[in-house]
């Protein structure tokens, strides 16, 4: 059960969504997964690497965003992915933001933050895990990245960057803007009751990628904490990448 009060402002017609997008995969396939692994998968779709200069985010990313130029209205952003290797299991770092933040106060997040002018993503994300959590960018080796997304709360075009380190970081929490550090392995992400999707509605916006105009929330409750939003988007790409499924937005 997450212990840390949030605010996730859900419309009151939201309902219960499908089951994980992996609740039917082979219970060994989802025992393990190495930073081997996440190295293969990066590989096999066609991730591995620093991201592109100007990528694109996906089409129906766009689409969400209703008249709003992904490229000129939204505020480039990029966040670090980072992990390392106990136990042969890859874990990944997240952090919970400082609740004196005016924005997203209490989420849990990947590290990251504002491309500034002259950045690439990759820069950036390791400057603002530096700033954050005293991540040292040369402790950091830079092995791939995920498609953008684009979120409307915000209105911020994120790029995720993935770094691999060579084993468990110390690492301090920058309190002005990071409340706690913790990590997860990503087979803890699949285990039993952490996963659950949400369906909203939003009248005003519906998402022209559904048939009943509803979107998906995707939820892990681990660690006492609640992740959701963006950083829960991620994990879901990085899982369904890892497992080699599938999923759509539509109920």
């Amino acid at each position: 059960m997450a212990t840390y009060p949030q605010i996730i402002p859900r419309p009151e017609n939201w309902q219960p969504g499908r089951s994980a997008p992996w609740a039917s995969t082979d219970p060994l396939k989802k025992a393990t997964i190495s930073l081997a692994d996440v190295r293969a998968v990066l590989e096999k779709n066609g991730l591995a690497g620093p991201p592109k200069e100007n990528p694109s985010p996906r089409d129906e990313e766009v689409e969400l965003l209703d008249g709003i130029d992904a490229k000129g209205e939204l505020r480039a952003s990029a966040v670090l992915i980072a992990f390392f290797e106990e136990e042969g299991n890859a874990r990944v770092i997240l952090t919970r933001r400082s609740r004196s933040l005016r924005k997203h106060r209490g989420e849990v997040s990947f590290p990251g933050g504002r491309i500034d002018p002259g950045e690439t993503a990759e820069d950036a994300a390791l400057r603002e895990s530096f700033e954050e959590i005293g991540l040292a960018p040369s402790s950091v080796e830079i092995i791939g990245h995920l498609h953008p997304i684009v979120t409307l709360a915000s209105t911020s075009f994120i790029q995720p960057v993935i770094g691999v380190l060579k084993e468990r970081p110390s690492l301090r929490a920058a309190p002005d803007e990071v409340e706690r550090v913790f990590d997860v392995a990503l087979v803890e992400l699949l285990a039993e009751g952490v996963f659950h999707e949400e369906r909203w509605i939003r009248p005003e916006r519906p998402s022209p990628q559904t048939s009943d105009g509803s979107f998906p929330l995707w939820f892990f409750e681990i660690s006492n904490e609640m992740i959701w939003g963006a950083t829960g988007r991620l994990l879901v790409d990085l899982l369904c990448a890892a497992l080699d499924v599938s999923f759509s937005n539509e109920p």
